[in-house]
């Protein structure tokens, strides 16, 4: 009807029912429930026995147990890597607090012995208990040495075998 007027935005005739046949449904409904009711088959006992018993089939199970031990494995480890590492942060933190103990120490005794060992306490003590005096010119003696260092080395003539063979490889090293 309506398909030969394409050009209308809206054709609403497209969505009217049409009407059906009431008569031919019920009784294929009929037929219907009178076949389902016949359908019913008996199973003895050992029949559903077989039919319910599962079958495994060893190599999936194989892969699974091997697939479990696996992701078991790699949890495991991750586990025992947390593990450690928690342990090394504890010992990197009391480590960490020790240093700071024996720095703060060392910064005390720095201290105190600046205070106990100051030029003017060390001058002081030469003088007043060990009766020293600072020295004059004339008591310095001037040392030249631009003239470079000289060394000398003596050997005895009475070496063995052997001392001679330790001596040349230690010349090797040196």
């Amino acid at each position: 009807m309506s398909y030969n007027n394409r050009n209308a935005a809206y054709d609403l005739s497209l969505f009217e029912s049409t009407a059906v046949p009431l008569e031919k449904e019920p009784e294929k409904k009929k037929s219907n429930n009178q076949k389902a009711k016949n359908n019913v088959v008996k199973i003895s006992n050992e029949q559903i026995y077989i039919i319910r018993k599962r079958r495994h089939n060893p190599l999936k199970l194989a892969v699974g147990v091997v697939f479990g031990a696996v992701v078991t494995f790699v949890i495991a480890t991750i586990i025992q890597g947390q593990v450690q590492l928690t342990e090394l942060s504890k010992e990197i933190a009391s480590a960490n607090k020790e240093l700071s103990i024996q720095q703060s120490i060392y910064t005390e005794m720095q201290m105190k012995a600046n205070a106990t060992l100051s030029p003017s306490v060390i001058d002081e003590y030469a003088v007043n208990k060990l009766g020293m005096t600072k020295a004059i010119n004339s008591q310095k003696e001037f040392v030249n040495l631009s003239e470079g260092d000289k060394a000398e080395i003596t050997q005895t003539q009475n070496d063995n075998i052997f001392t001679t063979i330790a001596n040349a490889i230690a010349g090797l090293w040196s």
